[in-house]
Parts: structure tokens; sequence; C-alpha cells
């Protein structure tokens, strides 16, 4: 049975607040081990501060997620703490033959948002700002696991600033600190292991084409001598014929 229900018709037209609180299994059983490998580990409860209250037959729901996870970061590959919030609005309206807005629900849900009526009371439009419900009740476990995954970040940074990895020695540049994947652990907790400072000068990737460009500026060089000594050579004899007839 699901522990984040909304009542519906106990709602007025004045908000009413409603806390939740999810503990880190709730992710990992909805979103399963391989769905989302990059995300890191849960380290703290997901909290769900909202307020809903009516908008005529329609229901407003506007609120905030809180939470936190263990995440590597996409450049230097070091684990860091990464806070988790976010803020969410959704306005529902009423699913049903004698009420607003029904023609047009029938038209956009799916057997998907079918299949979430029934079991939740309620389905998502296109996005996570609308949708419709139907009964009394509410369970809100599908639509917060939305707003959980369009939290999670696609390139988890441990510093805006975060210079990454040496290309040349894999050392973390200017940090001096050993990769993620050397950073040991003890008691639960993430660990830096020290190692030698990234001394790298010349931090530049060589362009497969380098070798080339050398080629065709030495073939250039080597084209122009000639020129140049060829003039030469010609000026040299010109000047023996004239003393010549001289």
């Amino acid at each position: 049975m699901s522990q984040f229900k909304l009542l519906i018709d106990r709602l007025t037209d004045r908000p009413q607040r409603f806390d939740y609180e999810a503990p880190p299994e709730w992710w990992t059983h909805r979103a399963g081990e391989d769905d989302r490998p990059g995300e890191g580990e849960i380290d703290r409860p997901f909290r769900f501060e909202l307020t809903a209250r009516r908008l005529g037959e329609d229901v407003l729901v506007e609120g905030s997620l809180e939470g936190g996870l263990s995440a590597e970061c996409s450049r230097c590959t070091r684990r860091y703490a990464h806070a988790l919030r976010d803020t969410f609005r959704l306005v529902l309206e009423p699913y049903g033959e004698d009420l607003r807005g029904s023609a047009r629900a029938h038209d956009s849900i799916d057997p998907e948002g079918d299949r979430a009526l029934a079991v939740n009371g309620m389905c998502l439009g296109d996005d996570l700002e609308a949708g419709w419900f139907r009964g009394p009740v509410i369970f809100l476990d599908d639509f917060f696991a939305e707003v959980v995954a369009t939290a999670m970040p696609i390139q988890p940074l441990c510093d805006e600033e975060c210079p990454g990895l040496c290309p040349h020695c894999g050392m973390e540049r200017g940090m001096g600190r050993a990769s993620g994947a050397e950073s040991g652990r003890r008691d639960g907790q993430a660990t830096e292991q020290t190692a030698a400072v990234c001394r790298c000068t010349d931090e530049r990737v060589e362009s497969p084409f380098a070798v080339l460009a050398n080629w065709k500026g030495k073939s250039e060089s080597e084209s122009n001598a000639g020129k140049a000594s060829g003039k030469t050579g010609g000026r040299t004899a010109s000047g023996a014929g004239s003393r010549k007839r001289s």
C-alpha cells in the first residue's frame, strides 16, 4: 500500500501542507540497479514538501524535493556528496464522463495512462505539470519518482571549476589527489589516497595531423632554400661570363 496518498475529497480552496519522506530503498526498488548506473548511491531519504488545494474542479499541487546521493564526478571520477533539490507544480483535472476536460482526456490518455488511473487514481500528461485524477484519493508514488528522475544529474560535477584528470599521467590536475578509481573506503566512508601532484608541463594532446604539418613545413623550407641557392648560382655564373668577355 502506498504511503504517499492525497485525499481529494478533503481538499478545499485553502492550501493544505503535506510532508512525505521516502527511504533510499524506495528509489532503489523503483529504479532498479541497472537502470541508472551513473547516478551513484542514495545516501539519505528523499523529502517531499507540498501544498494542495482546489481550483474549482481542478487540484493544484505545488512543492519541493530534497535528497542526496554519493555521485562520481564526470571530470575527475572522484566521489562526492551531491545534493538533490527541485521544485514542482502540478494541475490535475477531473477525469469522468460528466466532468469538464474529459473529452480531451479521452483523446490524450493511452493504455499506460488508463493503468495509472486505475492504480494511482491519477495519470500525468505529456509533462510533469498537468494530468488527470479520478476518485476521492490519489497516490503520488509514480509522480514522486518522475520528480526524482528529473532532478538526477546528467553529468555530475564535484565542483563547477573541477579541472578534471590529466590526459598524460591520469592525476587530478592541480589537486594532487588520486582519481576516484584509486580511492579507498574505510568504515563505509570514501577516503582519498594521496598521490604525486600532476607535474606535467605540456598537456596538449598531439594531433594526428601534427606529423603531416611538420613534414609540410620542412618541405616548404627546403624548397625555398633550393630556390635561393639557384638564384645565387645564376648570378655567379653571369658575373664570370662578363669578366671573360672583357
